[in-house]
């Protein structure tokens, strides 16, 4: 009984920080912090988990096995710089004024505290990505002196650039509107970082040990018969068209191809003019074409000729109940049929539902946005010339760009996926009821169509880094786009070994890109939000990413485990029997690496929040949920603890519904809850 009472004491832990959540949407985030995560009895909940750790160690004589030791020691370092931060860290507010020197700072209970130094601001400045009005980062230039006036510094502080002095951090927040003044955040923890930062390191070399051991259950199942010829895989594993309207004016096609390479400023970057045409013609006609003319066309004879365009049907309604109100009878309306002279015919329904969160508030919402852009259309703003003096892109990058922009990668590849997914699982389903091999000519065919889905998708998401300058991980459509590239090549490298991973590439990737092209994701290419600006950034997102797409290929190997094992009051029928062995040898062994990059994706991110704002940890939704899915995963570890475990079916029912947890983490925090987060979907 003493050895369960730790893990249901996690369980209980894990249930209290999922209602935590729910209840900070509810009420807010201050009542939150200060009734539940900044409370007594919150903090006593981690030191009971903390002594039980300690209690289950010793008792265990966990020392013996050096991988599990660090890598239980680490939790416990972390839990001990978690509490040490509460109980002694300081954080607050400097407001600086340009000339004017400051000795104290203002706490989170409006307290002011002084400083060991003086703190003056020189300058303030937001800098811009060229060409742009977006900014790119906001810089502080500050004087740092002793008491007594000796010069210490002249620190430049700005977004993910912090300054350090006596044990105190201060990183750029916020500024006032006149350029004159700044707002710095103060953080002074100078015992539980230190020590919150050690339990790191010993987690993750933890996490190392525990996958090279020779004695460690990684290896182990490595070693088993069933799984020895997949080693060297899984070791790489881990290294329609209409003809316009006659009588509407249109300019000709090869005056509008020759706009498409033009250079203007949208969305906050420079790009050709044919990605702010596209965007603008699917986001409000909503089809990439319109009656058989291209974006170019449209934009441009838009522009020219507004007095014809704006009695065009173009702005798409969905909703019937709202085109019902607004007395139109098909599926777009002209922008005139918005209007009544002066009158906003959305306004007044808009007021009636906008405290609401019903389909009509939401479409509502939707139809305005698209009446916006067609407004920043005619006006001209919606994509604006280059100033004089800009730097312009390459013809490389426009070339790349416009070849981007007219191959719809994500769309043929959802469909070519979904497709040969479907087609495939059919096959192996068929193959195991009727109890035949694989044949080598249709072992071929499938490797062949598998390697060609993923190196297409390789050149897309190659291409779209190439445009942007970097990884593409900045928002919730590129992680998924790289969700599905980690799970086509993870199917590449197991495929040999594992005939079932197949259709389940094919499947998890079809799915996933349905969902980035389906959703409200944005696929424009935009630059980086400041505080995204990090190397940091790239690290945490592609090792949880993975991690996701790790826990995915584990769902879909318990759920063909349980229907091959049949109803769970029926013996598994013997002609399945290894088959099921099998797939729970490699849920188990894929176990490893997704927790533990999922572990320390985590990790890498708490490093990036406290070098960017200050604070390695804040309890915001997405980072919870993310905490709850690695308990959730790490308790499946512990099969001498939890017996039912070591039951296949068992494991297997916990393994899918563990990643009911995941897409909480990925899409139901964003979705229903919302969180610092919230921004990038990550």
């Amino acid at each position: 009984m003493m050895k369960t009472i730790p893990f249901l004491l996690l369980f209980i832990t894990v249930a209290v920080l999922g209602v935590a959540t729910f209840v900070e949407d509810a009420r807010d985030t201050a009542f939150i912090q200060a009734h539940v995560y900044g409370s007594r009895w919150f903090a006593l909940l981690w030191a009971v988990n903390l002594a039980c750790l300690l209690y289950v160690a010793i008792r265990r004589k966990m020392w013996k096995r050096l991988p599990s030791f660090i890598l239980h020691a680490g939790f416990a370092v972390i839990f001990t710089g978690a509490l040490l931060t509460a109980f002694t860290g300081r954080k607050g507010i400097l407001h600086l004024r340009e000339g004017i020197p400051a000795t104290s700072y203002m706490d989170k209970d409006k307290r002011q505290v002084p400083l060991p130094f003086i703190m003056t601001l020189d300058s303030f400045r937001v800098e811009y990505y060229a060409g742009t009005d977006t900014p790119a980062d906001y810089v502080s230039q500050v004087r740092c002196q002793a008491s007594d006036g000796t010069p210490l510094s002249n620190p430049r502080i700005s977004m993910n650039r912090i300054f350090s002095a006596d044990g105190y951090r201060f990183y750029q927040s916020s500024f006032d509107e006149d350029m004159r003044g700044s707002w710095l955040m103060v953080n002074h923890d100078p015992c539980g970082t230190p020590v919150t930062y050690a339990g790191f390191l010993l987690l993750v070399v933890g996490f190392l040990l525990a996958c090279s051991a020779p004695r460690g259950g990684f290896r182990r199942l490595l070693r088993h018969p069933l799984l020895r010829r997949g080693l060297f895989a899984l070791l790489c594993l881990f290294s329609s068209t209409a003809k316009a309207d006659d009588a509407l004016p249109v300019i000709k096609r090869s005056q509008a191809d020759s706009l498409a390479s033009v250079q203007v400023i949208y969305n906050g970057r420079i790009s050709p003019l044919d990605t702010p045409a596209r965007d603008f013609v699917q986001k409000v006609y909503g089809r990439p074409t319109f009656r058989g003319l291209t974006p170019e066309q449209v934009v441009a004879s838009w522009q020219l000729y507004p007095e014809a365009w704006n009695h065009v049907p173009f702005i798409r309604i969905k909703n019937r109940e709202l085109r019902r109100r607004l007395h139109i009878e098909t599926e777009h309306a002209a922008l005139s049929q918005l209007f009544e002279g002066k009158s906003y015919r959305l306004q007044p329904l808009w007021q009636q539902t906008e405290s609401t969160r019903s389909p009509m508030a939401k479409a509502i919402q939707e139809t305005d946005e698209k009446v916006g852009l067609v407004l920043m259309l005619i006006r001209g703003t919606l994509a604006t010339p280059l100033p004089a003096g800009t730097p312009r892109l390459s013809p490389g990058k426009i070339r790349a760009e416009l070849c981007y922009n007219r191959i719809p990668f994500c769309k043929i590849l959802f469909m070519a996926n979904l497709t040969l997914g479907i087609a495939a699982f059919a096959l192996l389903i068929w193959r195991m009821l009727k109890g035949r091999r694989e044949s080598p000519t249709s072992r071929k065919a499938w490797t062949a169509a598998l390697w060609t889905a993923t190196l297409f998708h390789t050149a897309g998401y190659a291409l779209r880094g190439y445009i942007t300058g970097g990884i593409p991980l900045a928002g919730g459509y590129e992680t998924m786009l790289f969700v599905a590239w980690v799970s086509l090549l993870a199917a590449c490298l197991l495929y040999p070994r594992f005939p079932f991973v197949l259709p389940f590439g094919f499947l998890l990737s079809g799915f996933t890109l349905l969902v980035a092209h389906l959703s409200e994701m944005n696929p424009q290419v935009t630059p980086l939000m400041p505080v995204l600006a990090s190397p940091w950034l790239s690290w945490h997102v592609s090792l949880i990413m993975i991690s996701y797409a790790l826990f995915a290929f584990i769902c879909l190997n318990g759920l063909l485990a349980l229907a091959l094992a049949g109803c769970p009051w029926k013996p598994c029928r013997p002609s399945n029997r290894e088959r099921v062995m099998q797939l729970t040898l490699l849920s188990r062994l894929l176990l490893y690496p997704a927790t533990f990059l999922l572990g320390t994706g985590i990790l890498l991110g708490s490093v990036w929040a406290n070098v960017s704002w200050g604070s390695y940890w804040s309890w915001d939704p997405k980072e919870v949920w993310a905490f709850i899915a690695f308990i959730v995963y790490g308790l499946a570890f512990h099969p001498h603890a939890l017996p039912w475990l070591k039951r296949p079916r068992l494991f297997h029912a916990y393994m899918v519904g563990a990643f009911a947890v995941v897409l909480m983490t990925y899409f139901g925090v964003n979705y229903l809850l919302g969180g610092m987060h919230s921004y990038a979907n990550v």
